[in-house]
């Protein structure tokens, strides 16, 4: 059975180069760090990189689907001939005990996704790990791969963290051509689309990103709003420096909270009294309203 996945506010890339930044990231408060073997390290230093972040995943105690400081991810390089199958030797050094979970790049069809499935199922049987333990997190980055974002996300159970994942200069502006602004507008659409396939595949906690301005911290805070407003519920970010300012995003503060109470127990009382709808606040409110605010009482005090 796949393991219960929790939302990831904030996951910090960090090159798979430089394991000793992962006390950096866990200092700024990352919910999860993306140890990357892809684009962050150059062909002459793959090896030795992968090498570094097994032993950085064997060294964390950290299980998936329990409470932890931060989550550890890999992002592999891609599964096909041509990295020379790189990508499956990565997986295989780090799908041990201490992972969250893959990120696997350049995801073109849902047999990218069963082919990484597989080879996670075939980890977990020779760690002694449960079926589901790995979590996969597909990025959407061809044009082929956000048309098919939703068989991509029914693919594989394990995958939890499904979005779009725009930047600019990088392999979703090639593939589909749009020209990045600050604003995002360009983007809206796609993003949103990607999280409507993500939740129609039953994908509970989509992620999006990046912005890639490192000093912009206000242009961050916008384009994170935009993306909590659409409906995701975390990002991806480049620098430490990103994280607090996402993490305070996507979480609710103290009196989105208390609002949240008062709404039950007033839909509660007037359920008590017979009626199915009750004025709150100058609003008209009713059980609908009432499990999406227990929905968020619940994910603040699972995370």
């Amino acid at each position: 059975m796949t393991t219960q996945r929790v939302p990831l506010r904030s996951l910090l890339f960090v090159p798979g180069s430089r394991t000793d930044w992962l006390p950096k990231a866990e200092a700024a408060g990352a919910d999860a760090a993306i140890l990357d073997l892809e684009d962050a390290v150059p062909e002459d230093g793959k090896a030795a990189a992968r090498e570094a972040v097994a032993g950085a995943v064997a060294a964390d105690q950290v299980t998936a689907g329990t409470p932890a400081p931060m989550r550890l991810l890999v992002r592999i390089n891609a599964l096909d001939r041509a990295t020379g199958w790189q990508g499956a030797d990565d997986l295989r050094a780090v799908a041990r005990p201490g992972l969250y979970g893959i990120v696997l790049p350049k995801v073109s069809g849902p047999e990218d996704v069963t082919t990484a499935d597989r080879l996670l199922a075939w980890c977990e049987r020779e760690h002694g790990l449960p079926e589901g333990h790995f979590a996969l997190l597909p990025l959407l980055e061809t044009a082929r791969g956000l048309r098919e974002a939703y068989a991509i996300g029914r693919a594989a159970a394990r995958i939890a963290h499904l979005g779009a994942v725009t930047a600019p200069g990088g392999d979703v502006e090639r593939a589909i051509g749009y020209r990045w602004s600050p604003e995002g507008e360009e983007t809206r659409e796609l993003r949103a689309r990607a999280l409507l396939d993500a939740r129609a595949a039953d994908r509970p906690h989509p992620v999006a990103g990046l912005w890639a301005d490192v000093a912009d911290l206000a242009g961050l805070r916008r384009f994170a709003e935009q993306n909590r407003a659409l409906g995701y519920e975390g990002m991806a970010v480049i620098h430490p420096s990103h994280v607090p300012v996402v993490n305070e995003v996507f979480a609710p503060d103290a009196e989105e909270l208390a609002r949240c109470e008062r709404l039950i127990a007033a839909v509660e009382r007037a359920q008590a009294e017979g009626a199915g709808a009750v004025l709150f606040e100058g609003r008209m409110v009713d059980e609908a309203m009432a499990a999406t605010a227990r929905r968020t009482l619940a994910r603040q005090g699972g995370g």
